[in-house]
């Protein structure tokens, strides 16, 4: 199955999970899994949450990033992934001032 985000229609997505600013997405959810391809503009973030019932998988396309991570933080640059599985909690931060982060994220449903 080819998922062409091109012909996915963009989301806005205001204080996302209680972060700051306006995460921009495409977003494929079969009801199972969530598949995404996000954009979060400098002092944009996603809020910290916990995945109860779902893992997280956040691979970086461009820009810099900051993770919460239960208890630590982590930083990522292009090419590098996060991973936050189930029952553990996280969120993610453009830690660029200048700089959009791209990203590709899978949520899948456990």
């Amino acid at each position: 199955m080819v998922i062409d985000f091109n012909n996915i229609e963009l989301s806005l997505l205001p204080n996302f999970k209680g972060g700051e600013g306006v995460t921009k997405t495409r977003i494929v959810n079969d009801g199972t899994n969530k598949i995404m391809l996000g954009t979060l503009e400098p002092g944009c973030t996603i809020g910290y949450h916990c995945h109860d019932t779902s893992s997280e998988i956040i691979y970086i396309l461009s820009g810099l990033a900051r993770c919460l991570y239960d208890n630590g933080e982590e930083t990522l640059t292009p090419g590098q992934a996060h991973y936050c599985p189930k029952g553990h909690s996280h969120s993610l931060i453009n830690a660029s001032q200048t700089e959009p982060l791209n990203y590709f994220a899978v949520v899948p449903e456990q």
